[in-house]
């Protein structure tokens, strides 16, 4: 089972890994993040945090502006947000603000997750304008999320 789910997202998977290699090419935390809506690549980010200096540009969020700078807004309750790594919960909030229904990561963040931490943004019905939370499936290309972890992890130890 756990198989058939991960070769359904597996392709759109493979695309974030390939944005995560250049986030820690860069010296950012591994996480590439994509939009997809009807089988399209509507957005794409980038982990650059540590890089710019600005904490928000987190891959999430930057595939969620480059949606909207593409013309997606309106689509977006009805896209697929993929990500290497589980989103946190400042990015849950971006996600349950502009209602994204499914979300499809690699590996869980457990203290900070938006979805496995102390903090469930993505799965709270306690704030009822965000509606229904959203469908999440983690554990997508694990091993490969991990390596590139490890390298960064690696990376932090050097600095």
């Amino acid at each position: 089972m756990k198989e058939a789910v991960e070769d359904k997202y597996r392709n759109y998977m493979l695309q974030c890994l390939s944005l995560a290699r250049i986030a820690l090419e860069a010296g950012n935390p591994p996480v590439g993040a994509l939009i997809v809506h009807e089988g399209k690549v509507i957005g794409k980010g980038i982990e650059s945090g540590r890089s710019t200096g600005d904490i928000t540009n987190h891959a999430e969020i930057l595939a969620v502006r480059d949606a909207i700078a593409n013309g997606y807004r309106d689509v977006l309750p009805q896209a697929c947000m993929y990500t290497t790594h589980e989103p946190c919960i400042t990015c849950a909030y971006l996600i349950r603000h502009h209602r994204i229904p499914d979300i499809v990561y690699g590996i869980a963040v457990p203290t900070l997750g938006g979805a496995t931490s102390q903090f469930p943004v993505l799965s709270t019905t306690e704030v009822p304008q965000w509606g229904n939370p959203p469908r999440v499936t983690g554990d997508v290309c694990p091993e490969e999320c991990h390596v590139l972890n490890e390298a960064f992890q690696r990376l932090l130890k050097k600095s």
